[in-house]
């Protein structure tokens, strides 16, 4: 059986756990009969994800945070781009939010209009069509 057997760095793990993150959302809005595309670079633009229904887009921003709870700030890294939809992962849990992107510099994760899912496939797409 294949094992892994070289150590990886922390930055590069890291990086691992974040893309691994924007590619369930990417699995899971495929699964539901969305376009999804990945741009080749999203430095400055802050989207990981374009996604199409046909004849409309929208930009998406996956993130991850340590949360405690509900009442965790999310801080806008997105300011000044054009993104729709900002994605939350709790990486120490098992939940996450789907938000409409907001300008302010930060705000709670339970914030009115965020939608908090289970991370499952199911619970997300519920999420995800309220916004």
């Amino acid at each position: 059986m294949p094992r892994r057997m070289t150590a990886t760095k922390d930055g590069t793990r890291k990086a691992m756990k974040n893309v691994s993150f924007e590619s369930q959302v990417a699995g899971w809005l495929m699964q539901d009969g969305w376009q999804v595309f990945t741009p080749l670079l999203d430095n400055g633009h802050s989207t990981d994800l374009l996604v199409s229904d046909g004849p409309h887009y929208y930009r998406i921003q996956v993130k991850t945070v340590e949360a405690t709870g509900d009442n965790h700030y999310i801080e806008n890294k997105w300011k000044e781009s054009y993104l729709d939809v900002v994605v939350v992962f709790a990486r120490n849990s098992n939940w996450g939010y789907v938000m409409p992107a907001f300008t302010n510099n930060r705000r709670k994760l339970n914030f009115e209009g965020h939608q908090k899912f289970i991370n499952s496939k199911n619970e997300f797409l519920k999420a995800f069509h309220k916004l």
